[in-house]
């Protein structure tokens, strides 16, 4: 899928598009997408099973600057995992299910095409 939008915000938008088509065909679904609140936002959450699993996507045109995976920093996590956080206690139905969180890399190879890099359990919470 190429990405060729002009704006930041379109960029992440379809990045976050591809990255929850890539993991339903990989048999995840998808719970919802783009949860904000004053916490930080959730690119998607999804289940795997019965686990659900907080999403961040990240996408990087130039791996020199560090890569897309890299760029979840402690800070970011600590966001995410306020952000959990609260979608549990706003969604009762899902706080018995196990939980983790996922980062989702992608980055363009060199014939143009998306490279991802899933890493499942990227992180914990305390």
């Amino acid at each position: 899928m190429p990405f060729l939008p002009r704006r930041k915000q379109e960029l992440g938008a379809q990045a976050e598009a591809a990255a929850q088509q890539w993991l339903i065909h990989h048999g995840l679904s998808l719970v919802t997408s783009n949860y904000r609140c004053r916490q930080g936002e959730i690119d998607l959450v999804m289940l795997d099973q019965d686990c659900l699993v907080f999403t961040e996507v990240r996408w990087r045109k130039y791996a020199s600057h560090g890569g897309a995976l890299a760029s979840v920093d402690y800070h970011k996590q600590q966001r995410l995992i306020q952000a959990a956080r609260h979608f549990l206690a706003k969604h009762p139905t899902h706080q018995q299910r196990p939980c983790r969180f996922d980062v989702i890399g992608m980055e363009p190879d060199n014939n143009g095409s998306v490279s991802y890099q899933w890493i499942q359990n990227a992180f914990y919470s305390e």
